[in-house]
């Protein structure tokens, strides 16, 4: 079914995009008139009254970041997924604890919310873009392997593949990706039929359809429980992501984020903020190697943030990892944003990042920022 059969389906859509928020009008201006109004059906209320509208009507099926404005984070008509609430690996840096569900959580019509909406991409004709699967909660994470929420997004994505571009699966425990029936949805995920709207945009640069993302910022268990107390072991990451290489699935390695490590400027060391030197140097030249051995098409990184919890005060390590930031910006106060305190830039430029991008170059191997990699997905 096309909703628009007629040409005032076509002009009332038209006049829904006319009402969206300036901070996404740049995305719909760009759009042929027809793309334009398949979006604004899908993501904008219809019967609304008010004079401004948000994209707010999808279920599961989601703009990619509805609090940013495009201009300063361009992303563009993307989706993200978020299979479960809240997450199970209780990272103590996790962006995510700013707003998310302190209890992780299965939600309750998931899965007939995920096939409505994708009935409306195909009712509306919306068209392909890509989904991030997920930004604010892992969709491996134990629930998974009682729920299976994720496998079944994977599956309906794939029934409806010509509707997106690249599935990005972002996690940190990738090994439950090692199971058949993940191994052949991923593999159908990777491919595009002759029918598909970018197939030959695909073909022609070289780019996978598919992307598993896994997340991988300490070489040693001692590191990880620091930080990713609840999260999968570093053996077993690495394992299966060297499973799912030669699997020929397409996988990129997450060193994120990036902490400061010893020595620390003014001859002082991790320890004496009671702390242990969770990502010496060595330990990222080892994660660089294994990158490149695996065959990653490249690195993301980011620099860790001092998130401020919805709930409860700061972990003790991160009130920890404060000080240490304050330390670090000596006169300059730490930066302010997105309910999370940051090194300032021409801090963490020098002393967190330049080190790590110098030791990719030495491998060879591209380095992209969190941000970058992200709008950079096509």
């Amino acid at each position: 079914m096309n909703l628009f059969d007629m040409e005032s389906d076509v002009e009332q859509a038209l006049r829904l995009a006319s009402l969206v928020h300036h901070k996404y009008s740049s995305v719909f201006d760009d759009l042929p008139e027809r793309d334009r109004a398949a979006l604004a059906f899908y993501f904008l209320p219809h019967g609304s009254k008010k004079d401004v509208l948000e994209v707010t009507r999808p279920r599961v099926i989601k703009w990619y970041c509805p609090f940013a404005d495009q201009r300063a984070f361009p992303s563009g008509h993307r989706y993200c997924i978020n299979v479960y609430t809240g997450c199970q690996h209780e990272c103590r840096y996790c962006y995510a604890a700013g707003y998310a569900s302190r209890q992780p959580a299965c939600k309750n019509t998931f899965r007939a919310d995920l096939v409505k909406d994708l009935d409306a991409l195909d009712a509306y004709d919306v068209p392909p873009a890509p989904v991030h699967i997920s930004n604010s909660t892992d969709p491996l994470q134990p629930l998974e392997l009682e729920h299976r929420h994720s496998l079944y997004t994977l599956d309906k994505l794939a029934q409806r593949r010509h509707r997106f571009t690249t599935v990005t699966v972002l996690t940190k425990n990738p090994a439950i990706l090692t199971d058949q029936r993940y191994i052949q949805v991923l593999h159908e995920l990777n491919q595009l039929s002759v029918d598909h709207p970018r197939r030959e945009w695909f073909k022609e640069n070289g780019h996978p359809p598919l992307r598993v993302e896994c997340s991988l910022a300490f070489h040693n268990d001692e590191s990880r429980k620091v930080l990713d107390p609840a999260a999968p072991s570093v053996e077993s990451r690495m394992a299966a992501i060297l499973f799912l290489s030669q699997e020929n699935i397409p996988v990129v390695v997450r060193i994120d984020p990036l902490f400061p490590r010893d020595p620390l400027p003014g001859g002082k060391v991790m320890s004496e903020f009671d702390l242990p030197d969770i990502q010496p140097m060595a330990d990222l030249e080892s994660l660089v190697r294994f990158a490149r051995e695996v065959g990653t098409a490249h690195l993301v990184y980011s620099i860790a943030k001092i998130t401020r919890p919805r709930f409860g005060g700061l972990p003790q390590v991160m009130e920890k990892m404060k000080r240490v930031y304050e330390y670090l910006s000596q006169e300059q106060p730490l930066v302010w944003r997105g309910g999370s305190w940051r090194l300032p830039a021409d801090v963490a430029g020098p002393l967190v990042v330049e080190p790590f991008l110098n030791l990719c170059g030495r491998y060879s191997i591209e380095a992209k920022m969190c941000k970058a990699n992200l709008i950079s997905t096509p």
